[in-house]
């Protein structure tokens, strides 16, 4: 019956760029992934105003105002909630994409940015800090979720081809709501003192404009089929996303994983960490988000400005000199998704985390001899735009891809549960400790940062297969091979150290 329905599909299908491919990319990334970029750094520019608000509102409150340090405290702990939340919706993705699918995650999710974008819209209003804070920690949330759920969605509708492209869609959208933020915060716009409520909140108009046009495109058609048994859905999603083409072979696909996973219920993490078949796979999602986080590349974001300042930048100017990194961001990012399909994952990967390692000794290096060297201010800058240029050129994006093409349908949503765990916590401790390993290390603690970057890049390099133009079930395949060879060679290596020959010789 499946191949009568599909015969009036004719022609080789070459899984070409179509619109309803790039308008739920876009849409996707500009109502969710954008946010994500847009509230990591928008609390920068009104610091002063929200301080100012929190004490205000306590002096009214209690006669007396707060203490510098408690101060200090309330705003961290309104910047690093984000995080929080963020930690919190990664653990809950995995059991909303099975319960509403990889579209209606989005969808039903909006809901949370517009409790957000209300509490801290009328928070002044109200003089109430908490709603402040609150909102940030459901932002967060948001964030959570959809840095999980937008590139498995995309990933899954996606033919072979362009997944790379369509994957690294949503880093150019982070990138964008970072400029996004460091634009609309200057003084001219938003940045003044009446202007931060609506500046926190103003969240809510992308998020506006995806709830009213996602709705009508369809939902992964490997999740209709694979996980709903719902094959005239899938056919019909597939017609959406596709030229006029033969979509038979790509059902064909789709129903050789389903066999292979007739027996298998989705995993929960527990079970995903025990399973020994996919024990490369969760070890390499777990080496790249910690490394794409303890890259130290918030760190760098957090500090542009003393770095600047430390360069003779003038006061009045550093603003719009912040502001031009993001440009930076967003070419860094285009960079990236024009060259994937061409390159592979794994020479953005290797090579984006090779010039931050680079770059983040070469800041040690400037900073240890600008005393001496007037020109080595300059050459921490040039340090600042290379990390940044290198995350968003690969780090940035692809461990998000990598974590959706590594494992088939039964182990997805377990495995981004775990990779957006680690990385929100090593988003939190890099914020945490970073303060400290400055006041300890100086100069050398960008070190730290420049050994883990190489190491990530050494993994990807001896590790990862390249996954560009393979078949989820191939990806599979590889990794079976590559469980088979680590076998191998350790017993080669046990036999060698007995004094005893090798039964096999490893090519």
């Amino acid at each position: 019956m499946l191949s009568v329905e599909l015969s009036d599909q004719i022609g080789p299908c070459a899984g070409h760029l179509t619109g309803s491919l790039l308008a739920v990319a876009f849409l996707t990334s500009f109502g969710s992934s954008m946010l994500y970029g847009y509230n990591l750094a928008v609390v920068n520019s009104p610091a002063v105003y929200i301080k100012d608000f929190y004490n205000k509102t306590v002096l009214s409150r209690n006669g007396t105002g707060l203490s510098g340090e408690t101060l200090t405290l309330m705003y961290s702990l309104t910047v690093s909630v984000f995080a929080i939340g963020g930690l919190l919706g990664s653990l809950i993705v995995g059991m909303l994409v099975t319960r509403f699918g990889r579209k209606g995650t989005v969808v039903n999710t909006t809901v949370l940015v517009f409790i957000a974008g209300s509490l801290m819209g009328f928070s002044r209003i109200c003089g109430s800090p908490e709603m402040v804070i609150f909102g940030r920690f459901i932002t967060g949330i948001h964030s959570g979720i959809s840095l999980s759920v937008v590139p498995m969605y995309l990933g899954e509708i996606a033919p072979k081809n362009l997944r790379g492209f369509l994957g690294l869609v949503p880093s150019i959208f982070i990138g964008t709501g970072v400029f996004a933020a460091q634009v609309l915060g200057l003084h001219e716009l938003l940045g003044k003192e009446e202007h931060w409520p609506l500046f926190l909140s103003v969240v809510v108009v992308p998020t506006f404009i995806q709830l009213m046009l996602l709705p009508w495109f369809p939902e992964s058609p490997r999740y209709l089929l694979i996980e709903k048994h719902n094959v005239h859905a899938t056919i019909t999603a597939l017609k959406w996303y596709r030229a006029k083409c033969n979509i038979q072979a790509e059902i064909e696909e789709m129903q050789e994983e389903q066999r292979s996973l007739s027996s298998v219920q989705t995993l929960s993490v527990w079970k995903l960490l025990l399973d020994d078949t996919v024990r490369w796979q969760v070890l390499s999602v777990v080496v790249i988000n910690i490394g794409m986080q303890l890259s130290g590349i918030d760190a760098i974001w957090f500090y542009t400005n003393d770095i600047f300042e430390n360069a003779g930048i003038p006061a009045p100017e550093i603003q719009y000199t912040t502001a031009g990194t993001g440009v930076i961001e967003i070419i860094a990012g285009l960079i990236g998704c024009f060259t994937i399909e061409k390159l592979g994952r794994r020479p953005l990967m290797i090579g984006g985390f090779a010039m931050m390692g680079i770059c983040s000794a070469g800041i040690t290096l400037a900073l240890i001899l600008q005393a001496h060297l007037s020109f080595m201010r300059y050459i921490s800058v040039c340090c600042v735009v290379g990390i940044i240029a290198g995350f968003c050129i690969g780090p940035a994006g692809v461990p998000f891809l990598i974590t959706a093409e590594l494992f088939k349908q039964s182990h997805r949503p377990a495995a981004y549960i775990v990779g957006g765990s680690l990385n929100w916590l090593s988003n939190f401790t890099v914020g945490f400790v970073f303060p400290f390993l400055q006041m300890s290390a100086g100069s050398y603690c960008y070190l730290v940062f420049a050994t883990i970057c190489l190491s990530v890049a050494v993994y990807v390099y001896i590790v990862i297969p390249e996954t560009k133009n393979k078949t989820f079930m191939e990806i599979s395949r590889m990794f079976s091979k590559k469980e088979i060879s680590a076998v191998t060679l350790v017993s080669t290596m046990l036999l060698w150290l007995l004094g005893m020959r090798a039964p096999v010789i490893i090519k």
